[in-house]
This record gives structure tokens, sequence and C-alpha cells, in this order.
């Protein structure tokens, strides 16, 4: 059974800092790339960030460029979001998600999301 579990959010003031973790179960974790997605209120989901199998490589949202960091650890089954210089703009669940072939089929799999809220 596949999970995927979101931590980390919160409120924070602009111009601070968030660390989101996700862990996942359920499937061979290095053999996938991982994505951040999020969605503000009244808004769609947005891709935030991704992040291949290994790591080496990695793509971000415009808006986020410069300021988020996607990181993954391979032994501990763990991907990050580090984000840094937050806006209010940035408000909104964050999801982690993960686009996996377990039964001939490719589907996608989503945590719970994680609120992050950006205000002062």
């Amino acid at each position: 059974q596949v999970q995927l579990v979101e931590s980390g959010g919160g409120l924070v003031q602009p111009g601070g800092s968030l660390r989101l973790s996700c862990v996942a179960s359920g499937f061979t974790f290095s053999r996938y790339g991982l994505s951040w997605y999020r969605q503000a209120s009244g808004k769609e989901r947005e891709l935030v960030a991704a992040i291949t199998s290994a790591g080496g490589t990695t793509n971000y949202a415009d808006s986020i460029k410069g300021r988020f960091t996607i990181s993954r650890d391979n032994a501990k089954n763990t991907v990050y979001l580090q984000m840094n210089s937050l806006k209010p703009e940035d408000t909104a669940v964050y999801y982690c998600n993960a686009e996996l072939n377990l039964s001939g089929r490719w589907n996608d799999y989503w945590g719970q999301g994680t609120q992050v809220t950006v205000s002062s």
C-alpha cells in the first residue's frame, strides 16, 4: 500500500523559511521521481518542484526558482522541499506526489497535504 506522508507546514512570516518532508512507503522509493505540488484556496493545483529518482535532475516552477530547493534521501525514503524567502503568495496546501508503475500501468499517488501559511 503506497503512502506519502507530508509534514513541516505551518505559519511563517514573510521572508521566513520552512522545510517540508514527505516520507514514502509501499514502493521502491529509489526507482521513481517525485514532485511537490501546491494548491492555494480557489486555485488549481500546480507543480512546484520535481526531482528524478537519483536526485541528479531537478525542475522548478518559475514562481519559486531561487527560493525553493527540492532534495531527497533515498536511504530514508524521504523527499524534502526547503522553502526560503517565503511570500504571502506561497500560502497553499503542499502535496507530495509520486507517479508510479506498480502493476503495469502508471498512476498518481498523493499525500494528504500540509498547510503553509505566510502571513505577518
